[in-house]
C-alpha cells in the first residue's frame, strides 16, 4: 500500500491501451496518474499472468443490467424512488455460501418492504455483495503480538491469517470466481422465488423491549400482511412482479488492476433497442455500481481518472475532509453531460458533524448546474466508528440513527431530497454494534463478533433501522395533514 502518491508500473501500457492526454481516456489511462492505496506486488510477472486471465473471462454483469439500474437511479434522483444499499463491510471468500447469501437477500427484502410502506415510493436495492473484497487501510502495516506484519487488505489482496499476509496476484482471479458464483446464486435464488412476496417472512419482534416501539413495528407488519392478503383475495397477486425483485451488486472500485481487466467496450443495449445508431461504451463489468472511497477521490489521481470513462453509475464518498470546491469539480469530471442519477453522493460525517458540514455541500451542488442530477445518500456507519476501552471497534445504534435523522432534517431544510441510505449489515446474528432493541452493550460484543474489518448491524438491528426510517416518513406525512 502506498502511503504517498505513486505512479504504478506499466505507465505507458496496459491490457487495453496506453497513456493518455488530459482529454483522452482508455481503461488503462489511470496508470499515468498518481495513486493512493496502491498494492506494490513484488512479482509483476505473476500479476501480469493473473490480469491476463481476467482479460479473457466473460463479464460478471451485463450492460443491460447496468442500464436498468441507471434507469432506476434516475427515478431516485427525481424523488420517485428510495435507494437501499447494504451488505458486508468487507466480504470474505468464505461468505460465498448459500446460507450467507440468502440471509442478506431476505434481510434486504424485508427492509425494502418496510421502506416502501414508509416512504410511499418504490425501493431500489443494491447489495454490497459479489465483489466487496478490497478495503482501504490507514497503514500498510499493523502490529500483531508485538510483531509488525502487513495489514489485512481484503481477500482479493491477501489473507487474514498471518501466514497469508503476502500479496498474491492469483487472488484477483479467485475474487472474480467468488463474485461470479455469488451473483449466480443471487440470480438463481431470485428466479426460483426466494423474493416471492406471497411467502411468509420472519417478522419475529420478540427482541423489541420497548412496548411503544413494538406496537409501531407490529402495525407495519400487519399492514404489509393485510395488503398481501387483500391482493390475493381480489386476484391482483398474480402479477409476476410479486414473485421477483431486482437486486443489483456494488463494491468500492479500489483495486484498479482488477477493474481495468473487467472493463469492456460493449454495445449499449439502450441504443440498440431503440433502433438508433450503434453506440459502444466502456462498462466496468465487475459490478452494476461501484464507488470511489473517501481516501481515493483526489481529482487529479488515478481513481477519478478511471471512473470518468466508464458508463456505470458511480458513487462518491463525501466526508468531513471533502472540500466544498471539490464536489463540483468531481461532478464536472465524472458526469460532464449531467446525466440524471449517474452520480450518488454518499455522505458520511458522523452524527455530531452533519449540521456543521452537510448544508454547505448541499448548497454547492443544488445551487449549480447539477441541481436535480445527483442522488444524495446517507452512510451513517463510517463516521460513527469508535473503539471500546479494550480496543474493540464498534458503533452505537443510536449514533447511526441520529446521523440518518439529522441528514433527513437538513435535506428538508435545504429543499433537497435524501434519496437513500447505505448500511453495513449482515443477515447473521452478530454482536458488533451496540444498542438497538436487543440492548447490546460492550460486554455483549464478544458473544459473536466475526467481522475482520468494520462492525456491522445484525439482522434485528438492520430491520429496526428500516422501521425507524419508515416511521420518520409516516410521521412527516401525518404532520403535513391540515
Amino acid at each position: 500500500m502506498a502511503s504517498v502518491d505513486a505512479v504504478p508500473n506499466g505507465t505507458n501500457g496496459g491490457a487495453n491501451g496506453s497513456g493518455n492526454s488530459s482529454a483522452e481516456w482508455t481503461p488503462s489511462s489511470w496508470r499515468s496518474k498518481p495513486i493512493k492505496q496502491f498494492p506494490e506486488y513484488p512479482d509483476l510477472k505473476a500479476l501480469k499472468k493473473a490480469t491476463g486471465e481476467l482479460d479473457h473471462l466473460p463479464p460478471i454483469v451485463h450492460p443491460y443490467e447496468i442500464n436498468k439500474l441507471k434507469e432506476n437511479l434516475k427515478e431516485v434522483a427525481q424523488g420517485k424512488a428510495f435507494l437501499l444499499q447494504g451488505g458486508d463491510c468487507a466480504e470474505l471468500f468464505s461468505y460465498c455460501r448459500q446460507d450467507a447469501i440468502e440471509s442478506k437477500l431476505k434481510l434486504l427484502l424485508q427492509m425494502s418492504l418496510v421502506l416502501i410502506r414508509g416512504t410511499n415510493r418504490k425501493v431500489v436495492r443494491i447489495g454490497r455483495m459479489a465483489g466487496q473484497y478490497a478495503k482501504p487501510r490507514s497503514s500498510p502495516f499493523e502490529t500483531v503480538n508485538g510483531q509488525q506484519v502487513p495489514s489485512f487488505r481484503g481477500d482479493i489482496l491477501n489473507g487474514f491469517e498471518l501466514e497469508d499476509r503476502a500479496l498474491d496476484p492469483q487472488r484477483l482471479v479467485k475474487a472474480y470466481n467468488y463474485s461470479a458464483a455469488t451473483l449466480n446464486y443471487i440470480r438463481a435464488a431470485i428466479s426460483s422465488g426466494i423474493a416471492d412476496l406471497h411467502r411468509p417472512l420472519n417478522w419475529e419482534l420478540g427482541h423489541v423491549k420497548d412496548s411503544e416501539l413494538k406496537a409501531k413495528y407490529s402495525e407495519t407488519v400487519k399492514f404489509l400482511q393485510e395488503s398481501l392478503r387483500f391482493m390475493r383475495t381480489i386476484g391482483a397477486d398474480k402479477s409476476s412482479q410479486l414473485g421477483t425483485v431486482d437486486v443489483f451488486t456494488s463494491h468500492e472500485g479500489l483495486l484498479l488492476e482488477y477493474e481495468e481487466s473487467l472493463t469492456r467496450l460493449l454495445e449499449n443495449p439502450v441504443y440498440a433497442a431503440e433502433g438508433q445508431t450503434s453506440r459502444r461504451e466502456y462498462y466496468d463489468t465487475s459490478a452494476h455500481f461501484i464507488w470511489i472511497g473517501d481516501r481515493t477521490r483526489q481529482i487529479d489521481h488515478a481513481h477519478v481518472e478511471f471512473f470518468r470513462g466508464i458508463a456505470n453509475p458511480i458513487g462518491i464518498k463525501v466526508g468531513p475532509t471533502t472540500p466544498v470546491s471539490d464536489l463540483l469539480e468531481l461532478l464536472r469530471t465524472l458526469n460532464p453531460d449531467r446525466e440524471v442519477g449517474k452520480i450518488t453522493l454518499i455522505t458520511r460525517y458522523g452524527a455530531a458533524k452533519v449540521r456543521e458540514l452537510l448544508p454547505a455541500h448541499i448548497r454547492a451542488v443544488e445551487g449549480s448546474e447539477y441541481r436535480g442530477c445527483v442522488i444524495w445518500q446517507c452512510d451513517p456507519m463510517h463516521g460513527n466508528t469508535r473503539s471500546t476501552g479494550s480496543g474493540i471497534k464498534t458503533r452505537r445504534f443510536d449514533d447511526i440513527f441520529t446521523e440518518l435523522q439529522e441528514t433527513l432534517k437538513v435535506h428538508k431544510e435545504e429543499g433537497s431530497y435524501l434519496g437513500g441510505m447505505h448500511l453495513e449489515l449482515t443477515g447473521d446474528a452478530v454482536t458488533e454494534c451496540m444498542g438497538g432493541s436487543q440492548g447490546l452493550d460492550e460486554e455483549d460484543l464478544s458473544t459473536n463478533y466475526t467481522s475482520f474489518c468494520d462492525p456491522r448491524l445484525n439482522e434485528k438491528q438492520a430491520l429496526e433501522m428500516a422501521f425507524l426510517v419508515a416511521d420518520h416518513y409516516i410521521q412527516e406525512r401525518e404532520d403535513a395533514k391540515p
